[in-house]
């Protein structure tokens, strides 16, 4: 998959919020087994993660750096500005211009880059026009600080008004088989050659029930329910580009073996008509 134009990335990358508490306020437990979890997505061919500077407060930046850097040349680094956490349950849109500008410098220093490649604006505040929280990314883009500008839980309408404004390379929301608000969103980028990085991409409920419909193809297709939620996003989209998080290295090498799985027409419409 090609991410604005220059960056070939995996088709199945890796979703670092994980690598955290529950409330994503602080780092992980164990550190150690956060960095093997970073370590083997690597190692599996993995060169697409995406991260946040909410995500335990930039902490979750500086451990994929300590993980991972010096970096390969082809990983794609992707975080995201635009969300303030006052609290532990607290997650605020803050899209001043200014703000941005700031928390893309510090996620610089944080990851140890020159240049991000996909920076996300979080959340849209509606409190600030979009044009100009665009804007600011814009500005960093022309200063050669980010790469790409991508956009996170947004809708067909933010997304055309964004790309009059400036290139959007992708836009990250949330997207599974339980899930799917965004079907709209999925065919305007795919329209557009956006790549849409669907985050909680694994469904859950009834769909992880070990006598549902999900369970049946996956047995039918020799794979787990996981791979087969995830060989079924593959397929929804040309542009998909889905990030499964996890802080265990076996699921994480089960997510990847997604990869391998080819489902027939017959279950791709069936599991399309699940709700």
């Amino acid at each position: 998959m090609n991410i604005g134009g220059d960056l070939d990335v995996t088709r199945i990358g890796y979703g670092a919020m994980r690598l955290a508490d529950p409330a994503i306020w602080q780092g992980p437990a164990d550190r150690r087994s956060a960095l093997s979890v970073l370590r083997r997505a690597v190692e599996l061919g993995v060169n697409f993660v995406d991260t946040s500077d909410a995500y335990s407060l930039g902490a979750n930046e500086e451990l994929i750096a300590e993980a991972l850097h010096p970096y390969a040349d082809d990983l794609v680094i992707a975080t995201k500005a635009g969300v303030t956490r006052p609290t532990p349950e607290a997650w605020v849109p803050l899209g001043r211009p200014e703000y941005l500008k700031q928390q893309a410098e510090l996620s610089l220093r944080r990851l140890r880059l020159d240049r991000i490649d996909l920076f996300y604006l979080h959340r849209v505040d509606p409190q600030v026009p979009l044009a100009d929280q665009i804007g600011a990314l814009a500005e960093l883009r022309q200063e050669g600080k980010i790469r790409h500008i991508g956009l996170s839980e947004v809708s067909v309408g933010q997304l055309a008004e964004a790309t009059a404004i400036a290139p959007i390379a992708a836009v990250q929301n949330m997207y599974n088989l339980a899930t799917r608000e965004h079907e709209d969103v999925v065919d305007y980028a795919e329209k557009e050659g956006i790549a849409f990085v669907p985050f909680f991409p694994i469904a859950t409920g009834d769909h992880a029930r070990p006598d549902s419909p999900l369970a049946a193809i996956a047995s039918a297709a020799g794979a787990t329910p996981a791979q087969v939620a995830l060989a079924w996003l593959l397929r929804r989209s040309s542009t998909m580009v889905p990030i499964p998080g996890t802080s265990s290295v076996a699921h994480m090498e089960e997510n990847v073996g997604a990869l391998r799985v080819t489902l027939t027409d017959a279950q791709y419409d069936e599991l399309s008509t699940l709700t």
